[in-house]
């Protein structure tokens, strides 16, 4: 196998995009995570306007890693454990169409890894609410935005880790 030094990327829908990005930047290898927008039709959409739940698009974190430290699966298996894939458009108090569970894929491989986690959560009872979707353009949210729990000094409010897969 040819080694790279290509960075890789991952893009997930999980809820508010800051508890996915808080959990996502403490796993090993992970080297950059932008909260954005993804999946609707609004070009360069602003904040407000995804709240209204009419651009289409969810609240996403675009995870960059290092593949000699890390890979995909590894992520998407924390993606699956930081959030309730049983929930449809919604996570904690949080709701509306922009709040849903997503993977975004870039490759045929991320849409196998990603058909393969559902079907274990599945194989244990999860009715695995989480859709999969070819990535589209990525929207970096506002600024304020960013890095959002590590600034406010603060722990996610509607993201916690919980196990699921052996």
């Amino acid at each position: 196998m040819e080694q790279s030094n290509d960075m890789g990327t991952a893009i997930f829908a999980g809820g508010c995009f800051w508890g996915v990005e808080y959990y996502m930047k403490k796993l090993s290898g992970v080297t950059d995570v932008v909260s954005g927008y993804i999946g609707g039709t609004k070009e360069e959409p602003a904040y407000e306007e995804v709240c209204t739940g009419t651009t289409g698009h969810a609240e996403a974190v675009r995870v960059t890693y290092d593949p000699q430290k890390t890979d995909y699966e590894t992520i998407a298996k924390r993606f699956f454990e930081i959030h309730d894939p049983t929930h449809i458009n919604r996570q904690g108090p949080d709701v509306g169409e922009q709040y849903r569970s997503e993977v975004f894929y870039s490759t045929p491989e991320q849409k196998q890894i990603a058909e393969k986690l559902i079907a274990r959560l599945q194989a244990k009872g999860y009715k695995v609410a989480t859709q999969l979707t070819p990535a589209t353009t990525f929207w970096p949210a506002e600024e304020y935005h960013q890095d959002y729990y590590t600034r406010k000094g603060a722990l996610p409010y509607c993201h916690g880790y919980t196990k699921r897969f052996d």
